[in-house]
């Protein structure tokens, strides 16, 4: 149990931290810009709109580090919370975001948006279709057998994950190789170097819907953890429970990954990061999970896009983290999925 000093500290670093890296990613790029003008950019907006001179300085603060910064809040964050979720529901250390098929499902829509139709909006509206088709399809063939429904949710989410991956390769292959083909590939790396504050607002409405359903069911999350008979004990619909997650899961994971390609590994590590700050009770670890999730992504964002010359896919970046903390996990699990 948390005492209070320890829990207000959480809760003004998880505050504090993702403002304080916000602005630090104002300041960070190629194009170096004072403090000073940045503060006044912040501040005298209108006073930067008018002046032709100051232009290119405004359109960089405000037109592309800004929204990139944010957006990478929030879809970390998204694909945070929705892992530590999905981790309690199935009390299964290893289940991340995107186990139901959902990354697959997306990243499918989006490679058929840029096939055929090669526009945002297009993209962006059968990676989202496509996302929560793919967990539908999960659902029903996890309903097939119906003995043990969260190992058999994780077999559909496997099996329908497999059936996209293919597609997407087929998609790959008759793609045209000097144009679409990059384009296609770049996307599945995962990035955010487009981002726009209309991509804020198309990614917002789902992880808005998705995170606020999480945080509204996160105590019952604690209740399925504990197991189906306890569970039942305590007079939980363990039945609907699992489906509310699931939907608020998909929805937020599929609004996060139609406007930032495939980014893996969040929804798995940061849970367990969280869980070694604030222990296991999801009315806190989720809340953390938003925050802490948010604030990785921001720093990996921050050395794709500083550390080379070229900006480095946010893909690679969090596999390279991603993978060895899996074996640390495997090897405290023992190999097990129990929770």
């Amino acid at each position: 149990m948390l005492n209070k000093s320890y829990t207000k500290f959480v809760a003004l670093a998880c505050l504090v931290l993702p403002i304080m890296l916000i602005l630090l990613s104002l300041f960070v790029g190629r194009y170096d810009l004072k403090i000073i003008d940045i503060l006044s950019i912040l501040i005298e907006r209108e006073k930067w709109i008018s002046d032709p001179e100051r232009a290119i300085e405004y359109a960089l603060v405000f037109d592309i580090r800004l929204p990139r910064a944010l957006l990478a809040f929030v879809v970390g964050g998204a694909l945070s919370i929705c892992g530590g979720a999905l981790q309690g529901m199935f009390r299964n250390p290893l289940v991340d975001s995107g186990m139901l098929g959902v990354s697959a499902g997306a990243g499918f829509g989006a490679c058929l948006g840029i096939v055929f139709f090669h526009h945002s909006f297009m993209i962006y509206t059968l990676s989202f279709c496509f996302g929560i088709l793919a967990v539908l399809l999960s659902f029903l063939t996890g309903k097939i057998y119906d003995s043990a429904p969260t190992v058999t949710l994780v077999l559909g989410g496997v099996i329908i994950s497999s059936i996209f991956s293919a597609l997407i390769s087929f998609l790959k292959f008759v793609a045209d190789p000097m144009e679409k083909l990059p384009t296609i590939t770049f996307w599945l790396m995962g990035s955010l170097s487009r981002a726009n504050f209309e991509d804020m607002t198309v990614a917002l409405i789902p992880i808005t819907i998705g995170v606020t359903g999480i945080m509204l069911v996160r105590w019952r999350v604690n209740v399925l953890s504990l197991g189906e008979r306890e569970a039942n004990t305590l007079g939980v619909n363990t039945g609907l429970c699992r489906v509310i997650i699931i939907i608020c899961t998909s929805i937020a994971t599929a609004g996060a990954v139609c406007v930032s390609g495939t980014i893996g590994w969040i929804g798995l590590i940061i849970p367990h990061i969280v869980r070694m700050l604030v222990g296991n009770d999801n009315r806190i670890l989720l809340p953390v999970c938003l925050s802490v999730g948010g604030c990785f992504l921001l720093i990996v964002d921050l050395i794709a896009r500083s550390i080379v010359s070229t900006e480095i896919p946010l893909g690679v970046l969090t596999a390279l983290v991603g993978g060895p903390f899996f074996i640390v996990i495997l090897k405290r699990t023992k190999g097990g999925g129990s929770w």
